[in-house]
């Protein structure tokens, strides 16, 4: 006998016969006719035997692996149907990827890196940057900390930044598609100005690429110049 089964069946008349004398009551009092006192207490079997069979229904899916010993062949089916569809989905759920941890590459090769202050955003940054962009920031880190041994670093809006501690940023770069823009943010006053021209006045920029042949010794100088003026409060 499929004991469920048989459980699901009686939980149904029950209902059926609980809808029954309710209505009935309600019919007798609706034409005038007041039911014995007895009357009343006719739903209170059908209801308790109702919640019997729905506490055993709604225990049903949570009982333990092995309470399915002895039970209705239904049910010990239905729960190991459970428990391999659950064992499926682990299986398909895809194993961690090292590589999806790498940072994402924006528009022109740019590093998506989140903003955080330190050297750490920053070596992140430059070990993302593709091909040979990765070998130039190094050096231009390396650079701008020698020659600000106390510079201060930080990664805004996928950009490392330098400046100095209470006075600012004052030099950032960035990625583009065939160079790496660097950006003095105080560059129209160095000595001699960087060539590359922007809308705000006081910003110069370098543009660096891969066949360029980099001026460490003017770049140094133009660094330390530019740790020297008020930086940019951002």
């Amino acid at each position: 006998m499929d004991w469920n089964k048989w459980v699901r069946q009686i939980h149904r008349w029950l209902s059926i016969i609980f809808a029954a004398v309710v209505a009935a009551i309600f019919i007798s009092l609706g034409a005038g006719k007041e039911p014995a006192y007895w009357v009343y207490l006719l739903p209170l079997f059908p209801l308790g035997l109702l919640l019997l069979t729905g506490l055993y229904m709604f225990v049903l899916p949570y009982a333990p692996t092995g309470a399915t010993q002895g039970a209705p062949a239904h049910w010990s089916e239905r729960m190991a149907n459970k428990t391999s569809i659950r064992s499926l989905a682990v299986a398909k759920k895809p194993a961690a990827n090292p590589a999806a941890a790498k940072p994402v590459l924006l528009a022109g090769g740019n590093p998506q890196i989140a903003k955080a202050d330190g050297d750490a955003p920053v070596q992140a940054y430059i070990a993302a940057m593709p091909g040979w962009k990765r070998d130039v920031g190094r050096r231009l880190d390396a650079l701008i900390v020698r020659s600000v041994p106390n510079v201060r670093k930080a990664v805004k809006w996928n950009s490392p930044f330098y400046g100095v501690e209470g006075q600012g940023w004052f030099l950032n770069f960035h990625c583009f598609t065939k160079y790496i823009k660097l950006a003095f943010f105080r560059g129209a006053s160095l000595h001699p100005v960087p060539p590359g021209e922007s809308k705000h006045k006081d910003v110069r920029y370098l543009d660096i690429r891969q066949d360029d042949q980099l001026d460490e010794t003017q770049l140094a100088a133009w660094v330390k110049q530019a740790s020297q003026l008020p930086g940019e409060r951002m």
